[in-house]
């Protein structure tokens, strides 16, 4: 997820994508610690996309 793509959605979408990759940076964390993960990159991707977003949510939160 690229940062403009993070900007054209509203705060609900990106609550709920938040929840999302929450719930994918939790399970890739339990595949990693069973030996089971396939795509090991998609661990640093999830957790920069997090980042990007709470970044984006925080600067909306002291606009207002």
């Amino acid at each position: 997820m690229k940062i403009d793509e993070v900007r054209g959605l509203t705060a609900d979408q990106l609550t709920e994508s938040l929840l999302s990759l929450k719930k994918e940076q939790f399970n890739l964390r339990f595949q990693k610690a069973t030996g089971q993960i396939e795509k090991t990159h998609r661990v640093d991707q999830v957790r920069k996309d997090i980042a990007r977003i709470k970044t984006h949510l925080r600067t909306k939160q002291a606009q207002a």
